[in-house]
């Protein structure tokens, strides 16, 4: 199948030394890259020595051992590398929203390359399944393609594993209407387009993709977390003025960080105009 891009498309998934994305590192990361161009898809996988140990229930999972990374570069000597292959890509993948993609993130930031998802689209192919068809990757690949998935939990295996069951996504639900838990209809939501599908995907009332905030129902930044759930940010400012710098000095994603860092240079001005 053709994708209908108007930019590069990368199809990415990495494997890791745990599931904490601002504490653990990755440890494996594969990525397909399609181009608006036509021209034949570019692959690019690498092992990577996380300078940190790997957890046991992590290691159970995709057999990844320190023995097999030990003499493979740090994602510092990887970085540019992996930031000009990606470049200004939209980006797809399977829970990359809140796993993937935050983790990558953290990453590049730990190096001083700024990567930013609010200029790309994403395509969550796990957020489609889910909608559609609530089940994992192993049975969404033989949902949509009859077949078993081989190496699972290989990177470059899942990856492939993602693509084929996005084209079986975009084959079964031509056409095919969206009804949410409200009753509300979407008429046919998944086709060949990366921004409608970015569209249909993404959580519109959270801001970050480590889910940090959000916005509520009058359009406010409000906290999504901790005492101050709910609370609009910049309300939260005024009853406790450190309270932003206490999140930028603590394990909170890169982009949570720059969200609070402009929102305490507005608060501050407010003041100032006030």
């Amino acid at each position: 199948m053709h994708f209908n891009l108007k930019k590069d498309l990368c199809f990415f998934d990495i494997e890791s030394t745990g599931l904490n994305v601002i504490r653990d590192r990755i440890i494996q990361i594969a990525i397909i890259k399609y181009h608006k161009d036509g021209r034949e898809p570019s692959e690019l996988e690498m092992l990577v020595n996380p300078g940190i140990p790997i957890g046991a229930e992590a290691m159970s999972v995709h057999g990844i051992t320190p023995q097999d990374v030990a003499n493979k570069p740090t994602f510092e000597k990887v970085a540019q590398q992996l930031y000009d292959f990606i470049g200004d890509a939209d980006l797809a993948g399977y829970n990359i929203s809140r796993f993937d993609l935050p983790l990558l993130m953290e990453e590049f930031a730990r190096v001083g390359l700024n990567f930013d998802p609010d200029k790309r689209r994403l395509v969550d192919v796990q957020r489609i399944f889910y909608k559609m068809e609530p089940r994992n990757l192993k049975a969404a690949l033989r949902f949509y393609c009859g077949k078993e998935i081989e190496d699972a939990h290989d990177a470059m295996a899942d990856v492939r594993a993602t693509i084929d069951v996005f084209k079986g996504q975009l084959d079964r639900y031509n056409g095919v209407d969206f009804l949410d838990d409200d009753g509300n209809t979407t008429p046919a939501p998944i086709v060949n387009d990366m921004q409608a599908l970015h569209d249909f995907t993404q959580d519109t009332k959270n801001i970050d993709v480590t889910n940090r905030l959000k916005y509520n129902e009058h359009g406010e930044i409000v906290f999504n977390f901790g005492k101050y759930t709910g609370v609009p940010v910049l309300k939260v400012f005024d009853m406790e003025p450190n309270y932003g710098h206490w999140i930028l000095s603590k394990e909170f994603g890169v982009q949570v960080k720059n969200i609070i860092k402009k929102l305490m240079k507005e608060h501050e001005q407010r003041k100032r105009g006030g």
